[in-house]
């Protein structure tokens, strides 16, 4: 990788390494900028990051009043991705605006390595705004490590009823339905506002919809509208798919369980979006906060017979993507139809703070008119047990998807190896193929291969997986 982006922090190092950054670094100054731009000093937005766990797209059915809020009356993208389709890397990518091959998370082991001096709550505490995490924080994290930056927080040891937190340093357990308890936290911490003049930032992470997917009691036994699949799923000839999806054995009815089941965990989330709505409207803050609701990563509901994640079809990478700030001018309800990803995230926050951060980005503003024509998306294999997705990467553009798998894995800690062959491929025209049934470069000759234009493909991935 170029440019030394990538500064590994050891789980044992990590507080000192955050305390010594944090002293070092001087406090950014906030941008002047005119009308239409990030907030200037005096006016700069409350921030509430909402990421969910598992959720893919086609799931509005249960959010009906998160998008009444977020995209009816702010900005639905819907290219939405995340660059990593695993938990612990895309939350990593949210928190930096990094690729996980620049942060250093390449799997759900590798927690400790993301540098906490490059993280949104850093820069944001730094400010001077008031910080709060209430939910879920990193895979692989020690419930008793508090997360750092946070002024105030909540953090849960995965689980939907009756679970394991730290609050505040202390570890202890808290009776009840956790998305509950990640509402009521998150209320108590905005509730300070009225009293607190700073701005402040609330990262929300309630775990739903990852399995389990336990419901709230109340929508346990909730009917969802009838659902019959779609053409990959789970699509019975895939003698063009790589080995371990020739082998996957998921069927129709286990992605209709699968949806079923996260649908009914979403709806107590949508329950809390609006009681963070309704809150923010007494307080007087609706205006002026930027609302970001994305998930950690998609699902696949049967797809080419896979029932998780972790691979390079659309329902995996895919994700639900909403913004509100009417005081920013995003307040309408528009569309927005640009490849869009988690990376972008960080870049968006500290654009409309008025925050120039220290470290390198790859993700763009979502405040600007930057439009990319292509994204990368990557996974890395921990472990070297057979089964499972190799190590792979991914070229993404709106009309076509070409993949490579590698003879690479990672360990606990994301240190890589292998010799980095390239083991099977994969090319889709999304413009005829949307649900990527029929693989051109399998049996393809060369020729065929460069009317596909995948020698240009290949090298532009070589290029972005060290970019």
């Amino acid at each position: 990788m170029s440019e030394n982006r990538r500064t590994p922090v050891s789980r044992r190092g990590f507080l000192a390494g955050s305390a010594a950054a944090a002293a070092a670094a001087a406090v950014p100054a906030i941008a002047q900028v005119a009308a239409g731009g990030p907030a200037a000093a005096t006016t700069r937005p409350n921030i509430l990051l909402i990421v969910t766990d598992d959720q893919p797209k086609h799931t509005e059915w249960a959010l009906p009043k998160t998008t009444a809020w977020l995209a009816d009356q702010g900005v639905k993208f819907t290219n939405g991705h995340v660059t990593t389709p695993l938990c612990s890397p895309s939350r990593s990518s949210v928190l930096t605006g990094r690729y996980a091959h620049n942060h250093g998370v390449l799997n759900n082991g590798a927690s400790y390595e993301l540098d906490q001096s490059t993280t949104l709550p850093r820069y944001l505490k730094q400010a001077g705004y008031r910080t709060g995490l209430f939910g879920k924080w990193l895979n692989s994290w020690t419930l008793s490590d508090n997360p750092p930056h946070f002024e105030e927080f909540a953090l849960l040891q995965p689980g939907y009823v009756d679970a394991q937190w730290n609050v505040n340093g202390t570890v202890q357990t808290i009776n009840g339905y956790t998305t509950n308890i990640v509402k009521n936290r998150t209320l108590n911490f905005l509730d300070k506002a009225a009293t607190d003049s700073r701005p402040w930032f609330a990262y929300v992470t309630p775990y739903a919809s990852h399995g389990p997917r336990t419901p709230e009691a109340k929508y346990a036994g909730t009917a969802v509208p009838e659902w019959n699949g779609r053409p990959s799923v789970p699509e019975n000839d895939r003698a063009d798919k790589p080995g371990y999806i020739k082998n996957a054995t998921g069927t129709l009815a286990e992605g209709q369980q699968i949806r079923a089941e996260q649908l009914r965990t979403l709806l107590t989330v949508d329950d809390a979006v609006q009681a963070f709505k309704d809150k923010l409207q007494a307080l007087g803050q609706l205006d002026n906060t930027l609302v970001i609701y994305i998930a950690d990563n998609g699902f696949t509901w049967a797809d080419h017979g896979w029932t998780k994640k972790s691979v390079p079809y659309r329902p995996a990478h895919e994700v639900p993507f909403y913004l509100s700030w009417p005081a920013g001018g995003l307040g309408a309800g528009t569309t927005d139809s640009r490849i869009t990803a988690n990376i972008d995230i960080a870049p968006t926050v500290l654009d409309a703070a008025g925050i120039s951060p220290a470290h390198s980005v790859d993700g763009r503003s979502l405040l600007t008119s930057y439009s990319r024509d292509h994204l990368l998306v990557e996974w890395w294999k921990q472990g070297t047990a057979a089964g499972g997705p190799p190590t792979w990467s991914s070229y993404v553009a709106k009309d076509k998807q070409y993949t490579e798998y590698y003879e690479l894995t990672t360990d606990g800690d994301g240190n890589v190896s292998g010799t980095g062959a390239v083991k099977f491929r994969e090319y889709y025209d999304l413009a005829a193929d949307p649900y990527q049934l029929t693989n051109k470069l399998y049996q393809a000759t060369p020729t065929e291969e460069q009317n596909l234009g995948i020698p240009a493909l290949k090298a532009q991935l070589a290029a972005d997986r060290v970019a």
